[in-house]
């Protein structure tokens, strides 16, 4: 019998950071702990209004700062609690040692976190620059291209996290003001669905487990296991792949908006290709279908999960393609590699013995706009390069004022 998700969706019209809280509300977690700051501040605003008005039976812990918000949730978690929290830029920078702590003793913390631009200069606006630093601490990371997809994430997230096979935190990435501020159309799962599908935690080892006693955070120094403890990260992370591919196909059956690695468009006959992450993928989808109905063989990736990267289906996905230019919102300052995700791509088309020419374009640094134009501007650019088989210059930058 065919599902009517009608029935099981509720249409609303929610800001971005309102979107995240329901889902949090949803998800009922037995302790948040936050800071605010812009924009991720009416995230946990709104839920401590639900955990004042009885919405939910969440412990919330308002603490000093991001690095403490990360420390609570540490103690929170190793004790075998369902946690959350949320921050965005320099909160996120500020809970930067606490990261690696969370992710090394395979805690499933989800923290929703707001793109915004580091300082300095001073700037509240979006880019992926505090995130993508983050990349390589060992969270999982879901980006969402609107509020929907980060009220979606958010629930997955926490499925993915708490897998026996995974137990590795998540971070739920939206863009600052961009989806966090505005007013989106998007379906809610009816509540018993959504407790339904994200479950009960039931933790097999934790500090609270009286007949199991259990040691946290213990020195393992030169003639330890430190290395090995790494290596079991890793295979985490690398499981995660097909975890997340599993949770996003549930989530699909129950609200009939199915998940997975990337997303595609025309990539069945294109030459060339557009990768593109979080809000502006929108944009880049727009423009690209445009020109598709004007004949032109371009195709667009619009990736969901950069941590753990795919990389063999990326490499798959582009076999036989002529030309790829990746967007990044975000650089690396590596004197002229380009951005996170360029450089990412490069390395997992490295065995291919016919991979696809590449072009950078790092984009919308502290908030700049990506108009259409810029678009059509990078994907003409790319048609080009497809056409003569050559790239002019690897890395760029567009939109820059003159």
């Amino acid at each position: 019998m065919a599902v009517n998700f009608k029935d099981i969706n509720k249409t609303v019209a929610l800001v971005g950071t309102d979107a995240v809280a329901e889902a949090m509300r949803q998800i009922d977690p037995d302790v948040v702990a936050a800071y605010p700051i812009t924009p991720q501040t009416a995230i946990v605003e709104t839920f401590a209004q639900m955990v004042a008005d009885g919405k939910v039976n969440t412990n919330y812990v308002p603490v000093e700062s991001e690095h403490s918000a990360m420390s609570a949730a540490i103690g929170a978690s190793s004790a075998g609690a369902r946690v959350m929290t949320a921050t965005a830029s320099q909160g996120l920078a500020l809970m930067w040692e606490l990261l690696y702590i969370a992710s090394g003793l395979r805690l499933p913390i989800v923290m929703p976190n707001v793109n915004r631009a580091l300082s300095a200069p001073i700037n509240i606006h979006c880019d992926h620059g505090d995130s993508m630093g983050a990349r390589d601490t060992g969270w999982i990371q879901l980006f969402s291209e609107n509020a929907q997809e980060a009220y979606d994430n958010t629930l997955q997230a926490m499925r993915i996290a708490e897998h026996k096979d995974i137990l590795l935190p998540v971070m739920v990435l939206l863009d600052g003001f961009i989806i966090s501020h505005a007013i989106d159309r998007l379906d809610l799962v009816d509540d018993d669905v959504a407790k339904k599908f994200v479950g009960q935690y039931k933790p097999e080892d934790y500090m609270l487990n009286a007949s199991q006693p259990l040691c946290v955070g213990a020195f393992d120094g030169l003639y330890g296991y430190f290395f090995e403890f790494k290596r079991q990260q890793e295979e985490a992370m690398r499981n995660s792949v097909k975890v997340i591919q599993d949770v996003g196909k549930e989530y699909g059956a129950v609200s009939g908006r199915p998940y997975d690695l990337f997303e595609s468009v025309g990539l069945e006959d294109a030459e060339y290709v557009l990768i593109a992450l979080g809000s502006a993928a929108g944009t880049v989808r727009s423009e690209v279908e445009c020109l598709r109905e004007q004949g032109l063989p371009i195709g667009m990736i619009k990736l969901r999960v950069f941590r753990p990267f795919p990389a063999k289906e990326l490499a798959a996905a582009l076999a036989g393609k002529k030309a790829v230019a990746v967007m990044d919102r975000s650089d690396t300052f590596a004197g002229g590699m380009g951005g996170p995700v360029f450089i990412e791509l490069r390395s997992a088309l490295y065995e291919e013995e016919k991979r696809p020419l590449l072009v950078n374009y790092v984009y919308g640094l502290g908030g700049r706009d990506l108009p259409v134009q810029l678009v059509n501007q990078a994907a003409t650019e790319l048609g080009e390069i497809a056409k003569s088989g050559q790239v002019k210059q690897m890395v760029n930058y567009l939109g820059l004022k003159e």
